[in-house]
Parts: structure tokens; C-alpha cells; sequence
């Protein structure tokens, strides 16, 4: 079925979806190469905007309706690429901190989904939010009667009602409750608080990233199935369909044959290494990269980068980490803060020059982007403007 989704998509007969066929069909060219690489820093991290729109329109496309897609922002963390989605009708947006919420308001959003649960000083930051910008609708996560308490009792007492989306845990074991007979009584407690609001369902599927899509179906689908019941109580309760967010960029080309459900993917909109190696069902479009130079040849067969760990991602293994577009042959041997050592064959190392610039792309985007304040845009191999990675910072103004 999903083989059908994305034959559906690339026979779409306008222009857009033909030159987004196109891009997908060249992904392996040499799409992101810059004409005056000596204009940028290095390491230096680059927003390619023709992919990012490409990208876009794949999201809206594939959801098949603008208004089931609740995007997360947690990836690229900006204000540009959150007007670029308002500009084609998205009106949900998901983030994770305070911060990124008052990112999303200040953009245009009227809908924001903090899909964290708020404690300890975070949640009189809410309230903050919600003065700051009333136009905007915020809600927020919760599993527990605790944190349910706090947001009615700062609700009761700046006299307004907090609208809140139930965390489920079906499997990932990071937050949310447990899909068992308690989680039942848990509704009923969040529906007998005067100041809070069930407004519907978070279910997060994280932990399900098997590369086959039949073998992610199967196991999102039983992850899946272990809501029914409280959907049927919230059903019953208020008469109509909940509202249920579910997903994110590995299980969206699952969630989408769910008709009722709203979709969150994140990832998508950059892409990466990590997951376009591994989801070849989904046609994203690698849209970020970080610009990198030789800056030492310590000894024959080994070659120093300036991109160490303090310039792309390094939760995981040292080899894991980045894939160098423009250079074949190499082995990463290890990364400090600021360098990258390469171990290169000695015919290739001879060739190689200090200064010489590589493209790497990152093997996991989003704490990738975290790590630099300004992205360079780029439009056909020009430098066209410089976006602020804004919601990077933990805290804007609230």
C-alpha cells in the first residue's frame, strides 16, 4: 500500500511535484556544491532552501490535507523555515521547550503543541507565554495527576482553563503513562479538573524505526492498538472522535493510512544521513549540510577537519557521526571539540591541501543544528541570506 502512496505522489502532474520528482531523481549529483565556498566560515551550517521547500510540499502532499500535519520544530529550530510552513497552510506546529514556543507565536502560529510536560519553574513560564501572546492557542503534555494538579492550580488561579493532550507510553519508555487499566482512571481524574482540558491524545512512537516498512507497520500498528481503550472511553464520553497526534518522522508514512489521525514529523523537513539511509519509503531530500576545511596533514595518510563535536552531533559512534559528500576512501578516526582526523589513502592524501573544502552531512540533524546560532542559505550554489537558529537558546524572552 505505501509502495502505491509514493507512486501517487511522484505521477502528481503540476510543475512543483514534477520538479520535486526531479530533485529526488538527482539526489546523488552534485547538488551542494556552493561557487565561492571561500565566503563562508567553516565549520559553517548551510540550509539548502530549494530542498527545504521540496520537502515542505512532500509533507502536504503525502498527509494528502495541510490541516493533519502538527509538524515539530525541534529540528531546525527557526523562524524562517516556520513561515515557509505557515505559507503553505499549516496551522499546528509541535515543539519541545518554552522556547521554541515563543518562537512559533512570535513566527505567526496560532496553534502550538508543547509536547513536554511542564514542571517546576516551566509552568508559571506557560502562563508567561500565554499572556505574551493571546492569540495563540498553547497546550502541553501530561501523564500523571501531579503535574495535572499544578497546571489547574496556577489555571484556578490566573483564572483561565490550560488545555492538555494525554502522553501515552505504548512502548518507547521515555515519557507518557503506561497503556494499562490506570490509564483509564487517569482521564477520569484530568476530566473532573475544573481550570484543565483534555484536548486529545499524544502517542509517540519513537522506539519504532525498523527499515523495512512492513516489519515498522506491523509493529506500530500493535504499539497502536493498545490505546483503543481509552480512545473508546474518550469517545463515549464526549460523543465525538478524539483527537489524536501520533508519530513522528520514522512511523509518519504509517500513521498516514490513519485517516483520523494527525501526523508530527520533524526530521523530514532537513532529512539526514541516519534516517535516509534507513526509510527509503519516505522521498525527503537531504537539505542541511556543514561546511568544513582541512585545516592540518599531521602525517602521511591523515587528514584534520575543523569539525569536531562542538559543530555536529556526537551521541553516537565516532564513525557515525557524518558522511562526507565530495570525498570517497576515508575512515574517521576520531573528534575532539574542534577536529575531525581522517585516515585517507596516501595516492588521495598527496592531492589534499590545507584549506580544501568538504560538505559533510550529518548522520542525526536536529541536535546538529542545535550546535550553530546562524544557518547560510543557500540557492543555486549562491549564499543568499543568514537565518538565526533562534529557539537554540533555552530561553528567548519568557
Amino acid at each position: 500500500m505505501i509502495a502505491g502512496l509514493i507512486c501517487s505522489f511522484c505521477k502528481k502532474g503540476d510543475s512543483d511535484q514534477q520538479s520535486s520528482f526531479s530533485l529526488i531523481k538527482n539526489q546523488k549529483t552534485m547538488w551542494y556544491l556552493l561557487n565561492k565556498p571561500e565566503e563562508v566560515i567553516s565549520p559553517s551550517l548551510l540550509f539548502y532552501k530549494d530542498r527545504i521547500e521540496n520537502n515542505i510540499r512532500s509533507m502536504v502532499h503525502m498527509a494528502g490535507d495541510v490541516n493533519r500535519l502538527v509538524p515539530h520544530v525541534k529540528t531546525h529550530k527557526t523562524a524562517e523555515i516556520v513561515k515557509m510552513q505557515l505559507a503553505v497552510g499549516v496551522n499546528k506546529f509541535k515543539c519541545a521547550t518554552i522556547a521554541e514556543a515563543e518562537m512559533l507565536a512570535d513566527a505567526g502560529a496560532k496553534w502550538v503543541l508543547l509536547a513536554y510536560q511542564m514542571t517546576g519553574a516551566n509552568v508559571p513560564r506557560l502562563f508567561a507565554l500565554r499572556k505574551k501572546y493571546p492569540e495563540t492557542t498553547f497546550s502541553s503534555l501530561v501523564d500523571n495527576e501531579q503535574s495535572a494538579q499544578a497546571l489547574q492550580d496556577f489555571s484556578v488561579a490566573e483564572d483561565v482553563v490550560s488545555t492538555i493532550f494525554i502522553d501515552i507510553n505504548n512502548g518507547m519508555n521515555r515519557s507518557g503513562h503506561p497503556t494499562n487499566g490506570l490509564l483509564l482512571s487517569l482521564y477520569r481524574f484530568f476530566s473532573g479538573l475544573s481550570n484543565v482540558e483534555v484536548s486529545g491524545v499524544h502517542v509517540y512512537d519513537g522506539h519504532i524505526r525498523n527499515a523495512e516498512f512492513s516489519e515498522r507497520k506491523a509493529e506500530s500498528d500493535a504499539a497502536y492498538e493498545k490505546v483503543y481503550p481509552l480512545l473508546d472511553l474518550i469517545r463515549e464520553d464526549i460523543g465525538t472522535e478524539p483527537v489524536v497526534i501520533a508519530g513522528g518522522s520514522p512511523t509518519f508514512t504509517v500513521h498516514l493510512l490513519r485517516p483520523d489521525v494527525l501526523l508530527s514529523p520533524g526530521t523530514n523537513v532537513l532529512w539526514d544521513w541516519g534516517y535516509g539511509d534507513q526509510f527509503d519509503d519516505q522521498p525527503f531530500l537531504h537539505a542541511a549540510l556543514i561546511l568544513t576545511r582541512v585545516v592540518s596533514k599531521p602525517s602521511c595518510g591523515v587528514i584534520t577537519i575543523d569539525l569536531g563535536h562542538k559543530a555536529i552531533s556526537a551521541e553516537n559512534p565516532v564513525d557515525k557521526r557524518f558522511r562526507i559528500l565530495n570525498l570517497n576512501g576515508y575512515t574517521v578516526t576520531g573528534q575532539s571539540e574542534e577536529h575531525g582526523v581522517l585516515q585517507i589513502g596516501e595516492d588521495v592524501w598527496e592531492n589534499i591541501q590545507i584549506g580544501d573544502v568538504y560538505y559533510a552531512l550529518p548522520y542525526h540533524i536536529c541536535p546538529s543544528v542545535a550546535l550553530h546560532e546562524y544557518a547560510s542559505v543557500i540557492e543555486n550554489g549562491e549564499v543568499t541570506d543568514e537565518w538565526k537558529i533562534v529557539s537554540r537558546n533555552r530561553r528567548l524572552t519568557v
